[in-house]
């Protein structure tokens, strides 16, 4: 029941593009200047091209972003990479 429901939210923000207008993302990620950020692409996480994160990471000042071996369920590199990040926000 929960992977169903899982399924038809997802497709629902696919099929609208998340109701954002194009461009609307890159176009105002100068808006998070001193928000830190670290972003995390899988290898195989084929629902997100690795493109997309790299023109987040160059549009978000300060961002950081790390390409892991693994796909969009992680792996070991990646939940290391996550630990440290929540960690690294966590004291500060």
């Amino acid at each position: 029941r929960f992977m169903v429901g899982f399924a038809r939210l997802v497709t629902h923000y696919f099929s609208h593009a998340a109701w954002l207008a194009d461009d609307e993302l890159l176009g105002n990620a100068h808006r998070l200047a001193g928000i830190p950020g670290v972003l995390i692409h899988g290898r195989l996480d084929l629902s997100g091209p690795p493109d997309v994160a790299w023109a987040l990471a160059q549009a978000w000042p300060g961002a950081e972003l790390s390409f892991v071996a693994g796909g969009h369920t992680g792996n070991e590199e990646m939940d290391r990479l996550l630990l440290a990040a929540t960690d690294r926000f966590a004291s500060t």
